[in-house]
C-alpha cells in the first residue's frame, strides 16, 4: 500500500482549516497536520467588531460550527481526523528534505515535521505604523479574539468614555459602531481624504456624513504624530489638534505574513504577499499558499492584489486541497466584492471605482441612482443608494457601490456575476430578477441604475457629477440651479442658490427660465429633474443637465430650513430621502 500523503499545513484560523477539511474529505487516509501559534483555531475574525459590541454574547461563538460545536483540537481530531499542533510556532522551513522546523511555546522544545505537500495559510499581520509612544497601555489593535478582549475589558469597567480610532478602513468603521453602542465618544482618525477608500469619494462622504449622525466626530486629511500618556494613553497628537483618549484602536490595515515563505526562498509577488499560480501553488511545486498571506489576481484589470477578505481565503483553502488530492481546479481572482454594516447602514461594492477605471484609462460613464429598496408602499421600504461605473466604450459594467438602510448586498452580488460574465448595461438592464413588492421593486434598483446608465451613454440624458455641480457653486459660475420638488419639500431642505420650479408647473414657467444660461436640473433623486430635462430640452433649451443622485445623493453640506417635528410613521421614515412621485415602475427611466 501507498504510503499516506502527509500534509502539514501552518495556520489554523481560516484558509488552513478549510484546506485540512477537504484533504480529509477527499483522501480520508492522508496525514494532515494543523501547526497553529495560537491558542484558538478556526475563529471567525470578521466577526471581531461585533464581539466587541455584544452583539455576539460570547467568545465560543466565533469558535462554534452553526449547530454551536467549539472547533477545537478535539474536535478536529475526532471529526476531521487532523491533528493539531496549536501553541507551535513554524520556524523553518527545510525545502530540500520537505520538512519544517517548529517549536512547542509552551515547553520550548524543538522538533522537525516531514511534509509531503505543504500549505502556508499565515495569514496577516496588523499594521502598527511607528507613531511615538504607541506601545503605551490603552492602545489596542483588533486582528485577534485576545484583543477583542482586552477591548471587552475595558469597556465593561467604564474607563473608556473618549475613545480614538486610527484608521478609516473596513476595521475602524466597523468597529466604530460597537464603540459607539458601548457608550464611548468615538473620533476617527484617517490620513487620506476619506474613509473606506474602496468606495468613491462621494459614496465615502454619504457614509461620513451617516456616523457623523450618530455622533462620530470624522477626521480626514488628518495624520497621527504622537500618542500621549505616562504608561496609558490619554491624548492623541494630531495634525488638527490634540484629541482626548482613554482608548485607541489601531486598524491601519494588515500586511501579508511572508517572512517564513521569504526566508525559504519562494517567490515573492509585487504586492508584497506570496506569489502562487491559479492551482494556488507557490513557486515550489511541493508548497501552496493560502489565504490572507497570498496575492490574488484582479479579475478585470488582470494584475496582482491584495484584498485580504475571509471569503477569498476559504475559497483559496478549498481550491489547494483539491489540487493537493490529485484534481483539478483553480482560483481565477477577485473583484474586490465587499459588504460591511455601519450602523443601519449597508455599504458594499464591487469591481471598479470609478477613480480606479479612470486612472486605468477607461472612458468612464457613472450612474447615481437613488430609490427604494422595495415597493415604495411597503411599510419597510428603505433609502438605497447605488452608482455604476461603465466602460463607456464596450458599455461593459465595471463596478458598483451601495450605500444606504436598503438591500446593498444582493445589487452588488448582481453586479459582481456581471462584471464577471462581461456583460453590458444593456443586458443587465433586461436579467430577470426575482419581484414581489416585499423583495423589491417591480424595476429593481440595479436595472433602473442599467437603465440611467444607458440612457446617458445613449445621449438622451446628460449627467453632472454633484461634485462639479458644487465646484460651479464655489466659483460662482453664471449657471441656474434648477430645483422640480414641491414648495414643501424647498421649505423643509434646499441647495443654496437654487430656484425653484415644481415640475408640475415647469412647461407655463418655461418664460423664466434664459435660453442662454447653463441649466442644472435636479429633484430629491434627479427623476423628476430628468423629466425637467426634457421638458427644457424639447423647448429648444440647448444647455441642460441633470444633476447626478439629487438631494439624496448630494454629499455637502445643505440649507436645512426647517426639521419636521412629528414623528413620522415607521413607512414614511423608510421613505425619507425617496422621490415622492416613487412608483413600482421608473417610466422615465
Amino acid at each position: 500500500m501507498p504510503e499516506p500523503l502527509k500534509t502539514v499545513i501552518i495556520g489554523g484560523v481560516a484558509a488552513g482549516p478549510k484546506t485540512a477539511s477537504k484533504v480529509i474529505r477527499l483522501m480520508a487516509d492522508a496525514e494532515v497536520t494543523i501547526v497553529e501559534k495560537g491558542t484558538l483555531l478556526s475563529y471567525a475574525g470578521c466577526g471581531l467588531p461585533y464581539y466587541v459590541s455584544g452583539v455576539v454574547k460570547e467568545q465560543k461563538e466565533l469558535l462554534s460550527t452553526p449547530v454551536g460545536v467549539v472547533r477545537d483540537p478535539v474536535f478536529f481530531r475526532k471529526v476531521k481526523n487532523v491533528h493539531v499542533m496549536n501553541q507551535t510556532e513554524a520556524l523553518e522551513i527545510d525545502r530540500a528534505a520537505k520538512r519544517i522546523r517548529v517549536q512547542a511555546l509552551t515547553k520550548g522544545n524543538e522538533s522537525w515535521l516531514d511534509y509531503d505537500k505543504l500549505v502556508l495559510a499565515t495569514g496577516g499581520t496588523p499594521v502598527v505604523p511607528p507613531i511615538p509612544n504607541v506601545a503605551l497601555g490603552g492602545i489596542f489593535k483588533l486582528h485577534g479574539v485576545h484583543d477583542a478582549e482586552g477591548i471587552r475589558e475595558v469597556l465593561s469597567q467604564g474607563k473608556a468614555q473618549d475613545v480614538v480610532i486610527v484608521g478609516g478602513g473596513l476595521i475602524g468603521v466597523e468597529t466604530t459602531e460597537a464603540l459607539v453602542h458601548a457608550g464611548c465618544r468615538v473620533t476617527i482618525v484617517e490620513m487620506l481624504p476619506q474613509l473606506l477608500n474602496i468606495l468613491d469619494w462621494e459614496m465615502a462622504r454619504l457614509v461620513e456624513k451617516h456616523m457623523e449622525s450618530h455622533g462620530v466626530k470624522v477626521l480626514t486629511d488628518c495624520k497621527v504624530l504622537s500618542f500621549q500618556g505616562d504608561g496609558h494613553v490619554n491624548a492623541v497628537v494630531t495634525t488638527q489638534g490634540t484629541i482626548p483618549a482613554d482608548m485607541v484602536v489601531l486598524a491601519v490595515g494588515i500586511r501579508p505574513n511572508v517572512k517564513l515563505a521569504k526566508d525559504a526562498g519562494l517567490e515573492i509577488g509585487s504586492t508584497g504577499a506570496i506569489k502562487v499560480n491559479s492551482h494556488m501553488r507557490t513557486s515550489d511545486p511541493d508548497i501552496y499558499a493560502v489565504g490572507d498571506c497570498v496575492e490574488s489576481i484582479d479579475l478585470i484589470t488582470g494584475q496582482p492584489c491584495f484584498v485580504p477578505l475571509g471569503s477569498t481565503a476559504n475559497k483559496h483553502g478549498r481550491v489547494a486541497a483539491i489540487n493537493i488530492c490529485g484534481g483539478e481546479d483553480t482560483f481565477p481572482g477577485v473583484l474586490g466584492s465587499t459588504v460591511c454594516k455601519v450602523f443601519d447602514y449597508c455599504v458594499a461594492r464591487t469591481g471598479l471605482t470609478e477613480t480606479a477605471a479612470r486612472k486605468l484609462g477607461y472612458e468612464v460613464a457613472m450612474a447615481m441612482v437613488p430609490g427604494p429598496d422595495r415597493a415604495h408602499y411597503m411599510p419597510n421600504a428603505a433609502s438605497l443608494l447605488l452608482k455604476l461605473v461603465v466602460d463607456s466604450k464596450s458599455r461593459r459594467l465595471l463596478g458598483a457601490q451601495a450605500v444606504g438602510p436598503g438591500t446593498g448586498d444582493k445589487r452588488i452580488d448582481v453586479a459582481a456575476m456581471a462584471i464577471l460574465a462581461g456583460m453590458t448595461v444593456d443586458q443587465l438592464a433586461h436579467v430577470d430578477l426575482c419581484y414581489a413588492p416585499p423583495y423589491a421593486p417591480a424595476m429593481d434598483n440595479i436595472i433602473t441604475a442599467a437603465n440611467v446608465a444607458r440612457n446617458k451613454l445613449d445621449g438622451t440624458m446628460i449627467g453632472v457629477p454633484p461634485q462639479e455641480v458644487h465646484q460651479m457653486m464655489e466659483a460662482n459660475e453664471d449657471f441656474i440651479l434648477l430645483d422640480l420638488r414641491s414648495p414643501a419639500e424647498y421649505e423643509e431642505v434646499q441647495l443654496p442658490g437654487s430656484t425653484l420650479i415644481p415640475l408640475g408647473t415647469l412647461r407655463e414657467r418655461l418664460g423664466e427660465l434664459p435660453k442662454d444660461k447653463e441649466i442644472v436640473a435636479f429633484c430629491q433623486v434627479s427623476l423628476r429633474g430628468y423629466e425637467g430635462a426634457l421638458i427644457l430640452k424639447a423647448a429648444q433649451f440647448e444647455k441642460v443637465r441633470v444633476m447626478d443622485g439629487g438631494i439624496a445623493m448630494w454629499p455637502y453640506e445643505k440649507v436645512i430650513r426647517k426639521r419636521v417635528v412629528p414623528t413620522p410613521h415607521r413607512h414614511q421614515r423608510a421613505r425619507q430621502n425617496l422621490d415622492p412621485k416613487g412608483s413600482d415602475s421608473h417610466p422615465a427611466r
